[in-house]
C-alpha cells in the first residue's frame, strides 16, 4: 500500500515536472527555428547582391565570362536549396552547406577578378558593392553562430535529466550544427 502511494504521488507530480521542461524545451526549440530563419536570411541578403555585383564587374571585365556564369550557377544552385527549420538533418544541413560553400568559392573568383582591372577597384559601385557582401559575410557567420548556441543549449537541454526521459516522447529530437568545411583548419596561401 505504502508502495502504491508512492507511485502515485510520483504519477501526480511528473505532468508538472514534464510540463515545465516541456515549456523550456518549446521556448528553445523557437529559438533554433529563430536563429536558423536568420541565417538563412543572411544567405538571401547575399543572394540578392550577386545580381549588382557581377553586373558591376560585367562592365568592367567583358571577357571573364566563364567566371560569370559560375557565380550564377552556384547561385542558382545555392537559392534552390531551401530547408524548413522543422525539416533540419544533417543530411540537408550538409547539402545547403555545400551549395554555400560552392557559391562563396564562385564569389572568390569573381572578387579575384576585380584584381586584374584596377579601374574597377576604383570604381565606387564595385566598392560598394564589396563593402556590402563583405558585411553580408560577417552578418552570416555571427548567425551561424547564434544558431550553434541556439542548438547548442537545446539540444543539451533534451539530452539532460528528466527532460531526456520524455523529451522524445514529445518528439524533441537533437537538431543539426553547422561543421567546418573540409581543411578549414589550415589557414589560405597567400602568394604574391
Amino acid at each position: 500500500m505504502k508502495q502504491f502511494k508512492i507511485l502515485l504521488l510520483i504519477a501526480a507530480m511528473l505532468p508538472v515536472l514534464s510540463s515545465c521542461n516541456y515549456n523550456s524545451l518549446v521556448e528553445q526549440k523557437q529559438g533554433v527555428e529563430q536563429q536558423w530563419a536568420e541565417v538563412q536570411n543572411q544567405y538571401q541578403r547575399r543572394a540578392d547582391l550577386i545580381p549588382n555585383l557581377v553586373n558591376t564587374v560585367k562592365g568592367y571585365a567583358t571577357h571573364e565570362s566563364s567566371t560569370f556564369e559560375k557565380v550564377t550557377q552556384a547561385r542558382a544552385a545555392a537559392t534552390a536549396i531551401n530547408i524548413n527549420a522543422d525539416d533540419l538533418s544533417e543530411e540537408s544541413l550538409e547539402r545547403f552547406q555545400a551549395a554555400q560553400n560552392q557559391l562563396t568559392g564562385a564569389l572568390k573568383s569573381l572578387l579575384a577578378v576585380s584584381e586584374a582591372y584596377p579601374e574597377l577597384k576604383a570604381n565606387e559601385n564595385f566598392r560598394d558593392l564589396q563593402v556590402q557582401l563583405e558585411g553580408t559575410e560577417n552578418r552570416i557567420a555571427t548567425a551561424r553562430g547564434r544558431y550553434t548556441q541556439a542548438v547548442a543549449g537545446y539540444n543539451t537541454a533534451i539530452k539532460k535529466f528528466p527532460t531526456v526521459i520524455y523529451a522524445g516522447w514529445f518528439g524533441f529530437s537533437p537538431q543539426p550544427q553547422f561543421k567546418a568545411d573540409e581543411g578549414a583548419q589550415r589557414a589560405p596561401e597567400v602568394n604574391f
